[in-house]
């Protein structure tokens, strides 16, 4: 039913628990992408800096944020496992950025027909029911493919 699913994955229990559902959700033909976005390190403010300093910094801020995002890329390859061991085809992709953002182009370029993602909003009655994470939040309200939210409070 669905050919292409995306799982943004923070690297934690509550994506793995996504993945675990868009496996299930997923079919033979199917194909899973599996989604990790590296908030990147801001850059401090180097007004007092020398022009060297200036470079030396910014580097060294890219540097760190392209470790991060080759350490995630190697820890989201294992879990493409998972996949193979169901008969999923899977990929992955690591990106540095804002999330939202990522994930709303990703759907677009990829043509994702499901997003399976856990939300982490910790509310309780019926502001629990009315609010989303930014992220969350902001990807139901810019796709038009289903998404499936997973509650980690209940997992």
């Amino acid at each position: 039913m669905y050919k292409t699913i995306l799982v943004p994955h923070a690297g934690t229990h509550a994506g793995d628990e996504a993945l675990k559902h868009a496996i299930f959700a997923a079919n033979d033909a199917s194909r899973i992408i599996i989604l990790h976005i590296v908030e990147a390190m801001q850059y401090p403010p180097s007004f007092a800096l020398s022009s060297s300093e200036r470079k030396s910094l910014i580097k060294n801020i890219d540097d760190a944020n392209e470790e991060m995002r080759k350490d995630m890329e190697s820890k989201m390859k294992k879990l493409t496992q998972q996949c193979k061991e169901n008969g999923i085809q899977s990929g992955v992709k690591v990106e540095i950025g804002d999330a939202a953002e990522i994930i709303l182009d990703t759907v677009e370029k990829e043509k994702v027909d499901l997003i399976v993602m856990s939300k982490r909003r910790k509310l309780k009655g019926v502001k629990k029911l009315l609010s989303l994470g930014s992220v969350s939040r902001k990807v139901v309200e810019n796709v038009t493919c289903p998404v499936t939210l997973i509650d980690i409070e209940n997992i």
